[in-house]
């Protein structure tokens, strides 16, 4: 249960920090592609020299972005985000709120997070991005790739892929970080009441759903002793 509800909060701060990375600093808050930036919020003091201002990107290299971003699944960003944000909210609160009132909270949740982050704002914060690191010719290579019947399998499998590949990886990095503990714990004590039992340990209780083995029959039992009187 720690490890899970600590891997929820990570999820949580990360997520929060990809929102805030693709958002470069010195773009105002209204941003709108093709326009450009309004003067730069006022800095404080500092011998350091300012960040430059975004540049506004030519309109037909903001439309091939926007294509590209249709046709790979990128533009989904912000809604993907929402989602799992959602979802972990909503696993953390059920054990805070009783179903009665976690809908009702929910509901709130979604429609004051939409108003603060529309998935429309991240798509936006995006498209300056693309435009620093791809030219105009590179995006309609990349474009036609996404078109053609290889960029299509790549965009139906790939989410599938780096799904299982993450869940994969952290099974591993998770046994390892129990082992790396377990191995410590004659030289940190304090670590074996927080760590959980070793399940191979005899008499160590089971989990729920593990596997468990089957009771032989009475005829393959050895005989009990009687109690005593």
């Amino acid at each position: 249960m720690n490890f899970r509800f600590t891997a929820i909060a990570a999820s949580l701060f990360l997520a929060a920090s990809a929102i805030a990375q693709v958002q470069p600093q010195t773009r105002p808050l209204h941003y709108q592609p093709g326009v450009p930036a309004s003067s730069p919020a006022v800095q404080p003091a500092s011998s350091a020299p300012s960040a430059p201002a975004v540049q506004p990107v030519d309109p037909a290299k903001e439309k091939a972005i926007r294509h590209l971003m249709d046709i790979n699944g990128s533009s989904k960003l912000g809604d993907n985000m929402t989602q799992v944000l959602s979802m972990q909210v909503k696993n953390i609160m059920s054990r805070k709120l009783p179903a009665d009132r976690l809908q009702k909270f929910m509901d709130d949740f979604n429609q004051k997070l939409g108003t603060r982050a529309p998935a429309n704002r991240v798509e936006d914060a995006q498209v300056p991005i693309y435009a620093q690191h791809f030219s105009l010719q590179e995006l309609q290579g990349m474009i036609q790739f996404y078109e053609s019947p290889v960029g299509q399998q790549m965009v139906k499998n790939l989410p599938v892929v780096m799904q299982q590949s993450q869940e994969a990886g952290a099974e591993i990095e998770r046994s390892a970080v129990l082992d790396t503990l377990k191995d410590m714990t004659n030289d940190y004590p304090e670590l074996k009441t927080m760590l959980p039992q070793d399940q191979s340990t005899p008499g160590a209780p089971q989990p729920p759903g593990s596997l468990k083995p089957k009771p032989q029959s009475p005829q393959g039992q050895p005989p009990q002793p009687k109690p005593q009187q």
